[in-house]
């Protein structure tokens, strides 16, 4: 338990935290009031900036900046999209039975700038930047290195964990595929191919790197807190446990969802985005899923498309048709201030550690 100690000891004090518990950055739940509650509490709050323009990024830092350290993260751009007129067609027809007609040219909504967004992360000088869906080129890494701003690559697999340890990362996190929302993989067609679990996942990238890993998948308690530590993490990244805190400021209908889910009640699907994601199994996303289903659209053309029905559904409250991201372990989201949780996960991890050293 020593280790344990010094590992997690060691990576607060070179990232300037208190306690070992990020944020996840969620690009659809981007409340710096979050943030802000899990940095006061001595976490690492984050933004994920996919939808975000430079100028939001600005504006989001600047709230939360005077509370306490944060991360913010992007998706590293897959090649442009091939556009299949008749796919589109068929995706519009079916999602017609789940919200507005949906128009001719929804698909064409283009995606952010990167490369604006990019360069507004370096401008804000946040203590780290973590990519995900693969890494950022040698180029912007000296650039971050030169502001003393630390790199986290987010990593689904070991050989993309050898991959993000040799292009330069500063720190690992390994997503099992328990966790809500977008896949890490590198390739999304990895992201439904092979999806493992953070049990497998963290030891063998803690064994396979020689820098600080933090976990990420499926840890919702104490209990998890705790397994990921004695698997070898140094700190542990969450996200849907954070979302039924009322700075997370979701729907009502999301949050009492994700509090009903059992772990079976979430799957990976690419119906919202056109990217693999894991949701709670809605009837949309049950539908959509189903053999009769048309196939959904790239990425972020497939984004476009179901963007009327996303925006009527939150509208509405209806959570069938809500992007409605999941982990498998939702459930065991508590209900309170997110900088309540956050002291209470860490405080109730140490002890079940401490009672494990002394039953050992």
């Amino acid at each position: 338990m020593e280790r344990i100690a010094q590992r997690v000891e060691a990576f607060c004090r070179r990232f300037q935290l208190q306690l070992p518990v990020l944020l996840a950055p969620m690009a659809g739940v981007p409340a710096p009031r979050l943030s802000i509650a899990v940095a006061q509490a001595g976490g690492l709050g984050a933004c994920g900036v996919l939808l975000l323009t430079p100028e939001e990024i600005s504006a989001w830092t600047a709230d939360v900046r005077p509370h306490g350290g944060f991360q913010l993260n992007n998706w590293i751009p897959e090649p442009p999209a091939a556009r299949d007129a008749a796919r589109e067609a068929a995706v519009r027809a079916f999602l017609a039975d789940w919200g507005p007609a949906i128009a001719a040219d929804a698909g064409a909504a283009p995606p952010a700038d990167f490369s604006a967004q990019c360069a507004a992360m370096l401008a804000a000088q946040p203590r780290v930047i973590s990519s995900i869906m693969g890494l950022f080129a040698a180029s912007y890494v000296r650039q971050m290195r030169a502001r003393g701003i630390a790199w986290f690559a987010t990593v689904a697999s070991v050989a993309e964990a050898r991959a993000a340890a040799a292009a330069g990362a500063d720190a690992i996190i390994a997503q099992g595929s328990e966790a809500g929302g977008h896949r890490a993989n590198f390739d999304a067609a990895e992201a439904e191919r092979r999806q493992v679990g953070l049990l497998a996942l963290l030891p063998a990238v803690v064994d396979a790197v020689r820098v600080p890993v933090v976990a990420a998948g499926g840890i919702a308690d104490a209990r998890g807190v705790a397994a990921a530590l004695l698997l070898g993490a140094s700190a542990v990244q969450i996200g849907s446990a954070y979302l039924r805190c009322p700075e997370a400021g979701i729907h009502p209908a999301w949050a009492a969802a994700l509090g009903r889910a059992a772990p079976e009640d979430t799957l990976v699907t690419r119906a919202f985005s056109g990217r693999p994601g894991r949701s709670l199994a809605t009837d949309y996303v049950l539908a959509a899923t189903a053999p009769s289903a048309p196939a959904p659209a790239p990425y972020p053309v497939q984004r476009g498309l179901t963007a009327a029905m996303r925006k009527s559904a939150q509208e509405s409250g209806d959570v069938q048709r809500m992007q409605a991201w999941a982990g498998q372990s939702s459930a065991l989201a508590r209900v309170g201030p997110a900088a309540e949780v956050t002291r209470e996960l860490w405080q109730d991890a140490r002890k079940l550690l401490a009672a494990a050293a002394v039953e050992t």
